[in-house]
């Protein structure tokens, strides 16, 4: 099994709704690390890492979102795509961290 990497910006109504903390639990069961955070212009980003199958998964999951979300649009980025590095600390001021935590996976300090 091949792990991926990939980077979202999930639009709509996706603050003030759980998303962040679905996230999180999704990626608990999922077995998925990475981070979440809310942005200035009502969007969310996540990175997430894992296998192929469980990364689309949670790709899959935040094209709907929790129940009181309402997603327009899910903006999705490989390393190849992405401006910049994925995993820069400098990206992880004000957001949660996903997976487990006793487990957490060295490219988020990168």
């Amino acid at each position: 099994m091949t792990n991926q990497r990939v980077r979202l910006f999930v639009s709509g109504r996706v603050q003030g709704v759980f998303f962040r903390q679905s996230l999180k639990a999704k990626s608990i069961q999922n077995n998925i690390f990475g981070w979440v955070k809310n942005l200035p212009d009502g969007r969310v980003e996540c990175v997430l890492e894992g296998t192929e199958a469980n990364v689309s998964k949670l790709v899959k999951w935040a094209h709907i979102g929790p129940a009181n979300s309402i997603v327009e649009n899910v903006e999705i980025h490989t390393p190849e795509t992405s401006s910049g590095t994925i995993g820069d600390v400098s990206s992880l001021h004000h957001c949660i961290l996903l997976g487990r935590m006793d487990a957490r996976r060295p490219f988020l300090f990168k």
